[in-house]
């Protein structure tokens, strides 16, 4: 979607878009110069400049500053996105006109002209159905403005109250002395902020519109997507139509073409026959002349054969007769050959017509069928531009992006004939949505992706892919997995060991990594890459690759593992440190897969009555990266942070017992403190309870500071698990609301030998 205009428009450059106003000597004037965007239009390298860009303050405590600069690249965001709503629209015009082409060829059928009807009334339905829905979500948007007026009001009357109380203290402070003074100033000191907050709040309300309006925009570029489809759906049903058309003329025409053969067949045994009756009647003929001479002969010779001669005329009389049937015979042959011919004329005739339709439908249907994928193009063009916008937006707002992936049914789940967990199949909701069933009482839920049971590791993988890639450009990403034990959480970021094609998250990612790793090469880019690995069982850090440390028997008490003291560390650039951890450097995705299976064999996992290897502990990879380009000099420093959390259970379900309660009550209460931290960031609380476990406190960073955060919530779609699957789905809404800030890109120069950081 993204090139050079086709329409006979002028281009304007890209610094015009940026805020300057240069422009090409050689501009035409717009042809759609009443619309909003005027006459300008982006290319694939502009918009992907657009979406790289970030802004360069010079001071990055200056608020206004940096209200300012995002203020205009919404504003330049909301100038692209109107552009490609245009040039959709653009688009919905050529398809209207290969609408109108194929109206007319199908008025050839009646059938299909029902078909459209009955089309055309389901569409009608489906139309009266989403502006039934439109107008159920404008009520409640109404409603919710109406909710944020009453608190704005009652906001403003406990500041006006404020405000009484600082006046009647300014007047009792004029009849007291020096120190009354001073409390004076301190108040009107406290006033001038008090003013500067109410302005920041209108800023921050002003810039809640413009994220509105920018939703708004993209649910109408959906639409015209979803529409496309649907007549894209529709021009392959006719596409089928005309194919069974050519079917039948294909069979029409094998059929005219035997019956020519046929009748050539017949016309040459006619021939054959005529020659062999014209044959026989030269031979009889020279039988005549023959008889003829002895006849004479025997009148000259004697008289007395008038008997034979008799007999000899009336064989000849019968030969005549028999020679006159044989030229009747052979004059109806010829009659009948000239039909044959006439008819293999027709028949030819026929051939050719039938022949240049075929051809016609031919072209007919090459043409549509170019279209058609010139339009399928578009369409892909088109919605992989709004990922790529939609995941801009969420890193302007800041929010955690939530995925959803629902494993298949085991043979061990109970089998129940009812199935909990559905999908919807609307297009606002699909592949975003997910509906859970508890006691007769149905949830719904919206999440960034779903991934129903089916899906592949590959087709979850592509989902993260860039994701994965900013930790090269130098941000902190930190992608985890949550759910209950048994849901597929290791599945997911493990995979099974052994089988390629089932590989988990972190060797995908691995691979992506390094072999980008090798491609930045060509442009001077050299990385060196550091790898760590820990968990956090029983709320105790175990050094997973340390060489002192043989394989973990789960069965050990805590206090009988003896060795270093781990402490968790953050400096002041929202780095975490944990001392005395074994940091390998790594230079291919190999290195890493040896100690990633070094590392699963000192994990601590044991035998429940849910899971018979469930994993006991936190475990938390981390690959840090530092990144120089010799010719630009640029220096960037990324951290990937890879965490599979252990599954939440209950003591009813699991049937822990000693050593396994005892885990299953440091899992509890850490995945509890997460819940505790996720709470008090949704309700922006003043303090949020990292210390609380020593897995909230190791990601605070990725959880409170400016990471690119990602959660997995794993279901298991097994009806006895529905309890723990609705906690799950309902913690996972909580993370997907809560806000912690504009990713920013590391380019600060760090020293080689500096501990690993997880933030």
């Amino acid at each position: 979607m993204v090139g050079t205009a086709t329409n006979g428009r002028g281009r304007h450059s890209f610094p015009y878009i940026n805020g300057g106003y240069d422009m090409s000597p050689g501009s035409t004037p717009a042809s759609n110069a009443g619309s909003e965007c005027g006459g300008i239009e982006f290319t694939r390298e502009d918009v992907e400049a657009l979406l790289r860009e970030k802004p360069k303050r010079k001071d990055k405590f200056n608020l206004k500053e940096k209200c300012d600069l995002l203020t205009e690249y919404i504003k330049r965001l909301k100038l692209c996105i109107k552009w490609f709503q245009e040039l959709e629209a653009s688009y919905v015009f050529a398809q209207d006109k290969l609408q109108n082409r194929l109206d007319k060829a199908e008025l050839r059928c009646c059938e299909t002209e029902n078909l459209l009807k009955n089309k055309e009334e389901e569409l009608n339905s489906i139309i009266q159905e989403l502006r039934k829905n439109y107008s159920f979500l404008q009520d409640k948007f109404e409603q919710e403005e109406c909710d944020k007026l009453s608190a704005m009001d009652s906001l403003t009357k406990e500041r006006q109250a404020r405000l009484d109380i600082e006046r009647s203290q300014n007047t009792l402070s004029e009849e007291l002395g020096r120190a009354q003074r001073e409390l004076s100033s301190a108040n009107q000191k406290i006033s001038s902020l008090n003013d500067m907050y109410k302005r920041l709040q209108d800023y921050i309300a002003s810039l809640q519109q413009y994220n509105s309006k920018l939703h708004t925009d993209l649910s109408t570029a959906e639409d015209d997507l979803k529409r496309i489809e649907k007549e894209k759906a529709g021009m392959g049903e006719n596409l089928s139509m005309l194919r069974g058309q050519l079917t039948m003329c294909k069979t029409s025409h094998d059929e005219a073409v035997k019956q020519r053969d046929a009748l050539v067949n017949e016309s040459a045994s006619l021939k054959m026959e005529l020659q062999q009756v014209r044959d026989d009647r030269d031979r009889l003929l020279l039988q005549v002349q023959s008889l003829t001479a002895e006849v004479i002969q025997y009148k000259e010779s004697t008289e007395n054969s008038c008997s034979e001669l008799d007999n000899l005329t009336t064989k000849t009389n019968e030969l005549e007769d028999i020679c006159d049937a044989q030229s009747n015979e052979i004059r109806t042959l010829k009659d009948q050959l000239t039909t044959a011919l006439e008819r293999l004329q027709v028949s030819d005739l026929s051939a050719l017509e039938t022949r240049s339709e075929y051809e016609e439908q031919q072209k007919l249907i090459g043409d549509l069928q170019s279209r058609l994928a010139d339009a399928e193009f578009k369409v892909i063009e088109g919605e992989m531009l709004r990922k790529k916008l939609h995941n801009t937006i969420l890193e302007l707002k800041g929010n955690i992006r939530v995925f959803c992936r629902v494993r298949p049914l085991l043979p061990d789940d109970s089998s129940s004939d009812g199935k909990v967990i559905s999908y919807p199949t609307s297009m606002e909701a699909f592949g975003r949505g997910i509906d859970l069933v508890q006691t007769g009482q149905k949830h719904s839920f919206s999440f960034d992706k779903v991934f129903v049971p089916d899906a592949s590791q590959e087709d979850v993988f592509e989902e993260i892919s860039q994701l994965v890639q900013s930790a090269l450009d130098g941000y902190k990403v930190c992608i985890f997995a949550y759910g209950q034990t048994g849901s597929g959480k290791t599945y997911t970021m493990m995979g099974k060991p052994g089988q390629p094609d089932l590989k988990g998250l972190i060797p995908r990612s691995l691979e992506q990594i390094f072999q980008t790793r090798q491609s930045l090469l060509l442009q001077g880019w050299k990385y060196e890459m550091q790898v760590s690995m820990l968990e956090i069982y029983n709320e105790t850090i175990r050094d997973l690759l340390s060489t002192n440390r043989s394989s973990i028997d789960i069965s050990r008490t805590e206090n009988a593992v003896g060795g270093k003291q781990y402490t968790i560390k953050h400096d002041a650039n929202g780095n975490t440190h944990v001392s005395d951890l074994t940091i390998v450097d790594v230079r291919s995705a190999k290195e890493v897969s040896y100690l990633l299976d070094r590392a699963s064999q000192s994990r601590s996992v044991g035998k429940t009555q849910m899971n018979e290897q469930s994993s006991r502990s936190h475990f938390v990879f981390t690959l840090r990266i530092s990144g120089v380009n010799e010719s630009t000099e640029q220096q960037v420093q990324g951290v990937l942070n890879l965490i599979d959390l252990a599954g939440s259970e209950r003591l009813s379900k699991s049937g822990s017992t000693g050593d396994r309660l005892r885990e299953t009550q440091a899992i509890n209460k850490s995945l509890s403190s997460l819940s505790d931290v996720i709470f008090a960031l949704a309700k922006k609380e003043d303090h949020v309870p990292f210390r609380n476990s020593k897995l909230t406190y190791l990601l605070q960073p990725c959880l409170g500071g400016d990471s690119k955060t990602l959660m997995f919530v794993n279901i298991s779609p097994d009806p006895s698990s529905s309890g723990e699957s609705l906690c799950s789905l309902r913690f996972a809404s909580r993370v997907n609301a809560c806000e912690i800030g504009v990713p920013r890109r590391q380019t600060n120069i760090r020293s080689l030998d500096s501990r690993l950081s997880y933030g």
